[in-house]
């Protein structure tokens, strides 16, 4: 029995066909193949790969722009909203994007407060507790909205 190159058996065992394999490592296929059935491993399936998670789908599917913001290059729903489908559920993009960076998980709906619908930048995104945050901070001054003080607070003299 011949030794199994390690990079040969890498990339089997990464799910690689024989032939990808061949032509990136400058091999035979036929040698491929008979290192995959040494190692037990089953013909790698056709066509593309699905993601491993939704977070690797999100970075499929976005384009770094010039000036800070990170594009939305996928599908939407009919209100605009940016979102991707990952085994078999429907996730927003704003809310993987959030995810990835913050310890904490979104409260409410996540949307951009750059103003760009397209921007699904992490550092660009809030949640409703962001919002409110920044609301009791500089009240009408970004939104234009009025604030209006909890009713259940009692003021102090």
């Amino acid at each position: 029995m011949t030794a199994i190159r390690v990079d040969v058996a890498t990339l089997l065992r990464a799910g690689h066909s024989d032939a990808a394999i061949a032509r990136e490592l400058h091999t035979a296929a036929k040698g491929v193949a008979r290192a995959r059935a040494a190692l037990g491993l089953p013909k790698a399936r056709p066509g593309k790969q699905p993601a491993a998670t939704a977070a690797d789908l999100f970075r499929t599917r976005v384009a770094q722009c010039d000036d800070g913001h990170l594009q939305w290059a996928g599908a939407r729903q009919p209100g605009g909203c940016p979102v991707l489908r990952h085994a078999g559920r429907l996730h927003t993009a704003h809310r993987i994007a959030w995810t990835l960076a913050r310890k904490r998980p979104p409260v409410g709906h996540v949307r951009a407060g750059c103003g760009r619908s397209d921007c699904v930048e992490p550092a660009h995104l809030e949640d409703a507790e962001d919002r409110a945050r920044y609301r009791a901070i500089f009240g009408t001054a970004l939104t234009g909205q009025t604030a209006r003080p909890c009713s259940r607070m009692k003021e102090s003299a």
